[in-house]
């Protein structure tokens, strides 16, 4: 059996969880629901999903915080909005808050369903390039203890690969040597 992508759907209006549901298991994609950010959140917290679809209001909060939280729980999981809040300040809030996409409803369900699958496609190659890319990465720490040389993971966002340290400010330099 091929493997299904997992999407959180975290929505408060049934007809509207039930109606996306349907269209993105026509999809072959496991959708899992939630009626709020608590919620989601805690979804997000245990289990892995390949994408995450926001509504902007739910009862406890809004989409725009749990979008917050989820991006720095899981930075490189693909976040869209499907909202009805159409206003441009409200797409470009939830792009800042680290949404890739941002969709008006109502919605075609064929654009619906080809977003959400070239997103999760789209995020799967670039993990699998960054994977292949940081296998040949090594950092040397200047001013660190001598002889440790960590290894540095790179992550990407908004397109900017950074070193991630946990304790900064560290001066950080390729040591050319070692690259594969």
């Amino acid at each position: 059996m091929a493997l299904q992508n997992h999407i959180l759907f975290v929505e408060a209006h049934a007809d509207t969880r039930e109606l996306v549901s349907l269209v993105l298991a026509s999809l072959k994609c496991r959708v899992t629901t939630s009626t709020s950010c608590t919620d989601g959140l805690k979804l997000a917290q245990h289990h892995k999903f390949d994408l995450y679809l926001l509504n902007s209001w739910l009862p406890d909060g809004s989409g725009v915080e749990l979008c917050k939280k989820l991006r720095e729980l899981n930075p490189g999981i693909p976040i869209v909005f499907l909202s009805a809040a159409a206003f441009e300040n409200d797409k470009q809030t939830a792009i800042n808050s680290g949404a890739q996409r941002y969709l008006v409803k109502p919605i075609d369900i064929d654009v619906l369903g080809s977003e959400m699958i070239a997103l999760i496609h789209s995020e799967t190659k670039k993990q699998k390039g960054l994977a292949a890319a940081g296998k040949s990465l090594t950092a040397t720490v200047a001013g660190g203890e001598p002889g440790i040389r960590p290894h540095v993971t790179i992550m990407q966002a908004n397109n900017l690969a950074s070193p991630l340290l946990a304790k900064p400010p560290v001066t950080v330099s390729l040591d050319q040597s070692d690259a594969v």
